[in-house]
């Protein structure tokens, strides 16, 4: 086992919950009718990083009404308007649980994927977490092109912790949407707003 490590996860929408799942399906079928194509599955990314400062579990998930210290909640936001945000079920966490788990890495699809084993690469990673741009999910918002999401996130903490993207693809026959909006916003600057 490598002392660093940083691992792309692909899992399937929804893999965890009927909500979920449901929403990805009636957002697909709606995308590709308006897109004119087949209709794909979707993905949501993690990452695990193994740093010297122990085991990291990353991704952005819906608030619970546990804990949110105890599953490593650094950042979060309001789940499709900002006027819902005040009740939990409207509002995201992103989480970087040092010693967690992800939920459903039982479902990772052709993952995990080994981004790069070098320490400080790693670190930076886990230093940028809470730093993460924190917009609506689900819109807009920052002007990017497309919504904001669990995958925006992820694609975020890559390009600014300074590893390639382009040969980074969904599992075949897959789409990841809203990671291309963590690309562009990432690579804007400071917090990417635009």
């Amino acid at each position: 086992m490598s002392a660093a490590a940083v691992d792309l996860l692909w899992l399937p929408l929804g893999a965890g919950g009927n909500c979920v799942r449901l929403s990805g399906k009636t957002f697909e079928a709606m995308a590709s009718l308006v897109q004119r194509r087949t209709r794909c599955d979707l993905y949501h990314s993690a990452l695990e990083i193994t740093a010297p400062t122990g085991f990291f579990a990353i991704e952005s998930a819906p608030v619970t009404p546990d804990d949110p210290a105890g599953r490593g909640a650094v950042a979060g936001g309001a789940v499709g308007s900002s006027l819902v945000g005040q009740w939990r079920i409207f509002r995201y966490e992103v989480r970087c649980w040092h010693g967690g788990a992800i939920p459903d890495r039982s479902d990772a699809v052709e993952s995990p994927l080994r981004l790069t084993e070098d320490p400080a690469t790693a670190q930076r990673i886990l230093d940028l977490v809470p730093s993460v741009p924190t917009p609506v999910w689900g819109r807009d918002d920052l002007h990017a092109g497309e919504m904001w999401n669990s995958n925006s996130v992820i694609a975020w903490l890559l390009v600014r912790g300074g590893l390639p993207t382009d040969p980074i693809e969904p599992p075949r026959g897959g789409r990841a949407p809203g990671w291309n909006a963590g690309l562009v916003v990432a690579r804007r600057g400071s917090q990417g707003l635009p």
